[in-house]
């Protein structure tokens, strides 16, 4: 499908600043500088920095898409609102999905399939215009995932690293961190379906920023944007709206895509750390200022699982769901 489905807010900004210098490398401060039509594309880094995303993968021998997509203008930055969708409206009637807090840990289950919102059809047709681009080859498939999160979660005496996989939505999603198998910027590269999802080669369906779809279904009033998931840290995800209810962006939050207010947080009013969502790299997780866990245990394989030939997938390699870094931030042993 040719023309990417943006949110009614972000469509009317960029309407609104089609006029406007494009942003910074790293970020920009205000929806009155960012023009959708010249986001940066994005790229890790080797340490905590401000619109980064500090990997603990440092070699990228993977795939992803297999060309440049026509929404690319040139000049390191892409149009997102130009970019293909995978077609499809496929429902997932058997998806499951269950958050319980048995005093200082969260116990996340799920089959890794939308709750709220349908998919896109995968394989990816050869008559879809996405095909062109992005022929991911891999079917969706339930999994059979827990995740035990730190419900009650403190800041790290530093900042860590972020794998592959970096949290999990309120539509039962996982969210994998913001590059390809390439190391090259998911969102601007591959083609996700409406919905903002896609599978790798174990069947997993995942995000690489918040999907729009659960903006829509979790956040769609104003003021502070309110919870739509969970960082493998136990810090909250949420929104892409600040305390003041304007759109944030990656030069409005720290090093890690996050900050410190007071926001509600298991079912009350706290000052805490939070991550938030925002339409510039690197979407959602940029490094951890908590601790993660050891990520998702149970049936359905490794959540990150690996690339085939055609190189979908996220990133493989040193996974926060496999392997954390070790205490006090860092990037793991022979990373």
């Amino acid at each position: 499908m040719r023309g990417r489905l943006l949110r009614t807010g972000l469509a009317v900004a960029a309407l609104s600043v089609a006029m406007a210098a494009p942003v910074a490398a790293h970020g920009n401060s205000s929806d009155e500088d960012t023009d959708l039509t010249s986001l940066p594309v994005g790229e890790t880094v080797t340490e905590p920095t401000v619109g980064g995303l500090w990997s603990c993968q440092t070699t990228f021998n993977g795939g992803g898409a297999q060309t440049e997509g026509p929404w690319f203008n040139g000049d390191g930055t892409w149009d997102a609102t130009a970019k293909y969708t995978v077609d499809g409206d496929v429902e997932w009637p058997d998806s499951e999905f269950s958050v319980t807090r048995d005093g200082a840990t969260r116990t996340i289950s799920t089959t890794d399939t939308p709750t709220n919102h349908t998919t896109g059809e995968f394989p990816v047709s050869q008559d879809d215009d996405a095909y062109s681009v992005d022929r991911n080859p891999n079917s969706i498939s339930a999994q059979d995932f827990t995740f035990e999160l730190d419900a009650t979660p403190e800041l790290a005496d530093e900042p860590s690293c972020a794998g592959g996989e970096v949290g999990i939505l309120k539509s039962g999603v996982l969210v994998f961190n913001a590059v390809d198998a390439g190391g090259r910027d998911a969102v601007a590269y591959e083609v996700q379906d409406a919905c903002d999802g896609h599978p790798q080669q174990s069947g997993v369906y995942h995000y690489h920023s918040v999907s729009d779809c659960v903006l829509e279904d979790l956040d769609s009033s104003t003021g502070h944007s309110k919870l739509v998931g969970w960082a493998l840290d136990g810090f909250g995800i949420y929104g892409n709206r600040g305390e003041d209810g304007e759109e944030l962006f990656s030069a409005d939050l720290d090093e890690c895509h996050g900050h410190t207010h007071e926001v509600k947080f298991n079912g009350k009013v706290q000052e805490i750390y939070h991550y938030h969502a925002t339409v510039d790299y690197p979407y959602t997780v940029g490094c951890y200022m908590g601790t993660p866990s050891s990520g998702a245990q149970g049936g359905g394989g490794n959540p990150q699982g690996g690339t085939d030939q055609q190189g979908q997938g996220a990133p493989t390699g040193q996974q926060s769901g496999m392997m954390p870094p070790p205490p006090g931030g860092g990037r793991p042993p022979g990373a």
